[in-house]
């Protein structure tokens, strides 16, 4: 089965993935959300949290990532999604984020009122996965309506309407950054409905396995050289030497891409890395980072064979 190529690429337990087959073969998806299911856009690596996290959902489990910046967590839940074949649903919590936007609130359809679904809802009742973003920003309101969902009750209370019973399919994976503004400890009733798993920080191994997937056609010597881009600021962060806002997995992958419209790799990683940091004395360090690495007069054909 093609979406579970990667799976086997890393040799992730075989009865982990007869096991999804299995669910995926138990669990067709309804047509109306045939469309959310969709391939990710970058691969993750990691043979060990993938079976720890496989693991989890074949047993009814939920899970929490918890680690920095860079370290994978939306792209994890992205390729747990796509290898079960679910629908996903994303919920990105912030200071607005209620319990209407989660479960429904009411509107008028030809003159009725009728409930219009929030992305809980839906996902409960099409047995998506259900990616719970940033959940250590949520407000209580927020975080109330997630218990009844999260436990062994598996339902949802619509006030003004009924309760509904999650699709046994339904699962939900929160991500959570550290020391980000605006968050917040978890509480230990929230926390205690997940399995946490903390995600590691990105090695040259696993920024590999990713930039040889995605660009097939790079020069190994640019690839080498772009990964120490993302290394060495990984390190400079670590040490404190430099904010995470720099330490862009996403924005280096786009960089690569750019090349390829023919815009010179310096320019390309100055756009996806340098100024993704607006203090001055902190955009030179990383500038100069970058430049130590991809030279100036380097060209698309520098990168690309």
């Amino acid at each position: 089965m093609e979406e579970l190529d990667f799976l086997k690429e890393q040799n992730v337990s075989g009865e982990l993935i007869r096991s999804i087959e299995e669910f995926r073969k138990n669990y067709g998806v309804d047509e109306a959300a045939a469309a959310r299911v969709t391939r990710p856009s970058i691969p993750f690596y990691g043979k060990e949290i993938l079976e720890m996290a496989i693991a989890g959902l074949l047993e009814g489990e939920n899970l929490l990532l918890a680690g920095p910046k860079a370290t994978g967590k939306n792209i994890l839940a992205e390729n747990l999604a796509y290898a079960f074949g679910r629908p996903v649903y994303n919920v990105s919590f912030h200071v607005n984020t209620n319990s209407g936007d989660l479960i429904g609130t009411d509107t008028f359809v030809n003159n009725e009122v009728c409930l219009r679904k929030g992305s809980i809802y839906q996902c409960a009742e099409y047995g998506g996965f259900g990616i719970l973003d940033e959940i250590n920003m949520a407000k209580n309101d927020a975080v109330s309506v997630l218990h009844a969902t999260l436990d062994y009750r598996r339902s949802i209370d619509v006030p003004g309407y009924d309760r509904i019973d999650l699709h046994p399919a339904a699962r939900f994976i929160g991500t959570m950054n550290y020391g980000y503004a605006g968050t917040k400890e978890l509480n230990e009733a929230l926390v205690s409905r997940f399995l946490v798993i903390d995600m590691p920080a990105q090695t040259e191994e696993t920024l590999g396995f990713i930039f040889n997937k995605m660009f097939p056609d790079a020069k190994e010597k640019a690839v080498e050289q772009f990964i120490g881009v993302f290394m060495d600021l990984q390190k400079k962060s670590v040490n404190s030497e430099i904010s995470t806002k720099s330490l862009d997995l996403r924005g280096l992958l786009a960089a690569m891409k750019i090349v390829r419209a023919g815009l010179s790799p310096l320019a390309a990683v100055k756009m996806g890395v340098v100024n993704k940091t607006f203090d001055i004395f902190e955009k030179e360090i990383v500038d100069d980072v970058v430049r130590t690495r991809i030279p100036e007069e380097w060209t698309k054909e520098d990168v690309y064979a």
